[in-house]
């Protein structure tokens, strides 16, 4: 005999969670990623720091952009879960 899963114990995906937590990671990712192409800019020609300085300090920010969304989408899913039971 084969051992059948219960139907309680399948895994659903929950689009309107998925969905509400993309949409708000884009919104969100896109100001974040804004921010960091912009200051990385304005913190070099405040330092008076040339053209790949600049790119390098933008590449920097930009890892912590990317870290950032990372947290933010990971707390997004215990609040709004991406599966559910059913």
């Amino acid at each position: 005999m084969t051992a059948k899963t219960p139907a309680a114990t399948a895994r659903v995906i929950a689009w309107p969670s998925v969905i509400t937590v993309v949409s708000a990671a884009i919104l969100i990712g896109a100001e974040v990623f804004g921010a960091a192409f912009a200051g990385g800019w304005a913190i070099a020609i405040l330092f008076g720091l040339g053209e790949t300085s600049a790119h390098i300090v933008q590449v920097v920010l930009f890892l912590i952009g990317v870290a950032i969304m990372i947290s933010f989408v990971r707390g997004a899913q215990r609040i709004e879960p991406f599966v559910r039971k059913g």
